[in-house]
């Protein structure tokens, strides 16, 4: 009887559940493979982590197949346009399904449930069966708030990881500093990142960002910075909405939600730590810089990689040397006409912030004495965006 049709078909919000069958362009699956298949889970121990969920729903349009990955740290949602014949879920090992994919010419795809959780995939001439695992082992992936999200902007929060990532500590043990601190105020927002050996903060003015009163702080994690800024990178939407709750960050970047769990603790008190007094400066090209410590460091000791910049009349010298390897030195003329100055510094460090200014345009590097941090700012005008990176010396 047609009166009983409707609620058959469940609708797109339910999850779906029984033996999907559909219709796929193979160029949209692996864009949306692509984008998640980084989340998945390498190496675990529960298996059901390998996996992809697929979910297929029946709307106006002919359907939708949402594609599931998570680590249990975090969680990619995407989805893409698909002719589903019946609404379904299944779970599917990601690398395997990933790498065939890749392997498959361009055309219609079809992806079928059989018993067992088997999951039949179909291209052209191609018949394959991959072993699949039940849906329900799947972990519930939560879902973007309804409410309280806030609208940033896709290329300054870009532009802001490119330049803090690198400078977020590796270490285990000290997990407040294995992420970056966002901070959104009404009209501005930055990104700190330190290690304990440097610290770089970037800030974003002339921003509105609606319903941020006062500031909002929010420790973002390594992992989740490097997946939000690949999903910025492939993306063409000029905004992104964030959103968190307790326990959770959500990022929703087009039709992508990305989830990550939250860093507890608290981020060290930066502000303390940045320079007040540097009043010896010097500035150099930022090419002629980058050339000069990366010969030099070749030169450096393995371990600490320690350069030393000495400061002069008029001029800026770099020099290592190691036992093993011999010395350098390289020499740069530049205004200066303080006191001579000695400092070490993690050659390594110098590069990665070389990396994330680019090396057009000058650089400034301001000094108090041997013994203080050191700080380094690009010398490029942009009122809009405020960086610094701050570096303490090393003994040499």
């Amino acid at each position: 009887m047609s009166t009983s049709v409707p609620h058959l078909e469940s609708p797109p919000t339910v999850a779906p559940t029984g033996n999907l069958e559909l219709t796929v362009s193979r160029a949209e699956l692996l864009r949306e493979l692509t984008a998640a298949q980084s989340v998945v889970e390498r190496k675990t121990t529960i298996p059901i982590l390998s996996n992809f969920l697929f979910e297929a729903t029946t709307d106006g349009d002919g359907g939708r197949l949402t594609i599931t990955a998570t680590d249990l740290d975090q969680s990619l949602r995407t989805s893409c346009s698909a002719k589903v014949k019946k609404a379904g879920a299944c779970t599917i090992p990601a690398r395997k399904l990933y790498d065939y994919i890749k392997l498959l010419p361009e055309g219609e795809i079809s992806i079928k449930l059989m018993d067992n959780h088997w999951v039949q995939i179909r291209a052209g001439r191609s018949n394959t069966k991959m072993v699949g695992m039940a849906r329900a082992n799947f972990p519930q992936v939560p879902e973007f708030p309804t409410s309280g999200s806030f609208r940033i902007s896709v290329p300054s929060l870009k532009g802001m990881i490119a330049k803090t990532i690198f400078a977020i500590s590796n270490e285990e043990s000290r997990y407040t500093l294995n992420g970056a601190l966002l901070v959104l105020k009404a009209e501005s927002m930055a990104m700190v990142a330190t290690d304990g050996h440097r610290l770089a903060h970037v800030e974003k003015l002339g921003e509105t960002l609606e319903g941020v009163s006062g500031e909002k702080k929010t420790l973002i994690p390594r992992k989740a910075l490097s997946e939000l800024q690949s999903l910025l990178s492939s993306t063409e939407a000029d905004t992104l909405d964030f959103a968190d709750d307790d326990q959770t960050l959500f990022f929703k970047v087009g039709g992508r939600v990305l989830t990550s769990r939250k860093l507890t603790g608290q981020f060290p008190n930066y502000e303390a730590v940045l320079p007040r007094d540097n009043n010896k400066f010097v500035i150099v090209r930022s090419e002629d810089l980058m050339g000069c410590i990366q010969r030099v460091a070749q030169f450096a000791d393995e371990r600490s990689g320690a350069i030393k910049i000495r400061l002069e009349q008029n001029e800026l010298k770099l020099s290592s040397s190691s036992t093993d390897a011999g010395e350098s030195e390289d020499t740069i003329e530049t205004p200066y006409n303080y006191d001579p100055l000695v400092v070490g510094f993690n050659s390594q460090y110098l590069i990665d912030f070389l990396k994330a200014i680019g090396t057009q345009g000058e650089v400034r590097l301001e000094f108090k004495d041997a013994q203080s941090a050191g700080q380094m700012r690009p010398e490029d005008g942009n009122e809009d965006v405020k960086y610094r990176y701050i570096l303490m010396p090393m003994r040499i």
